[in-house]
């Protein structure tokens, strides 16, 4: 029998900004490859999680274990794709440059890249289908082509867990399909967690989701998948999010 590892645990969480509570008893398991989507409302708590999981808030009260270690000293094995990026768009930097900016070390930044560096960004660059475009301006590039530019980036250090934050945020349909389609490659080989409001889209991806208004509520997608990938027809997402937010699977 296979053994399941644990990516992500997180054991009776709580999180408050000053006197009122954002996040209360959060319970959650996320194993090794599990696709998993967070949704909810605006405000429900989804990007303070993900900043918790990131160790840029403190805990409240709680735990937060990666590979069943200590958050921070498995910190450098998670990669993340944030909603808003600093890439200045009038800045003549190339795509390939982009992506060796995801290097967690500051010195190698500062005294240039080397050879092995560029050959390990063409490589994550392949995996995201986008090699192509390398030496090409990051500005000339689509909304959806720049996001899976972000996802090279965060994948250049060799994360065994991917965070992203809305990463379709005002990318048209096709852009959104292509990116999700890169997720679910990535994801034979890394854990990926994403919070996204493209329901419709993302529920045919995800194996497993988590809705979070202040609490959570755990959801199995498995047995769903299939009927998901299968839809043409228009899904309502307001209808969906309310399904999610009631029922416990």
């Amino acid at each position: 029998m296979q053994t399941i590892n644990k990516a992500i645990s997180m054991d009776k969480l709580f999180f408050k900004y000053e006197k009122e509570f954002v996040l209360e008893d959060i319970n959650l398991q996320i194993n090794e490859k599990d696709f998993i989507t967070i949704l909810g409302p605006n405000g429900g708590g989804k990007s303070t999680l993900i900043k918790l999981i990131l160790g840029i808030n403190p805990l409240t009260q709680g735990n937060i274990k990666i590979f069943e270690n200590n958050l921070l000293d498995e910190i450098t094995n998670i990669g993340y794709v944030p909603q808003n990026t600093n890439i200045n768009l009038n800045f003549p930097i190339s795509v390939i440059e982009v992506v060796m900016m995801g290097q967690n070390d500051i010195k190698k930044r500062l005294f240039g890249y080397k050879k092995d560096e560029k050959i390990k960004a063409l490589e994550v660059l392949e995996k995201v289908n986008m090699k192509e475009f390398a030496n090409a301006k990051i500005s000339n590039l689509s909304g959806g082509q720049r996001q899976r530019v972000l996802i090279a980036r965060a994948l250049f250090c060799n994360p065994k867990i991917l965070l992203l934050d809305e990463p379709t945020s005002n990318i048209d349909i096709t852009g959104c399909e292509q990116i999700y389609q890169t997720l679910e490659n990535l994801n034979n080989e890394i854990t990926i967690v994403v919070i996204s409001h493209d329901i419709s889209v993302v529920l045919k991806y995800a194996s497993k989701a988590v809705y979070i208004n202040k609490r959570l509520t755990y959801h199995d997608l498995s047995k769903m998948k299939n009927e998901f990938k299968n839809i043409e027809s228009h899904i309502c997402e307001i209808e969906l999010l309310e399904m999610l937010g009631k029922c416990r699977c």
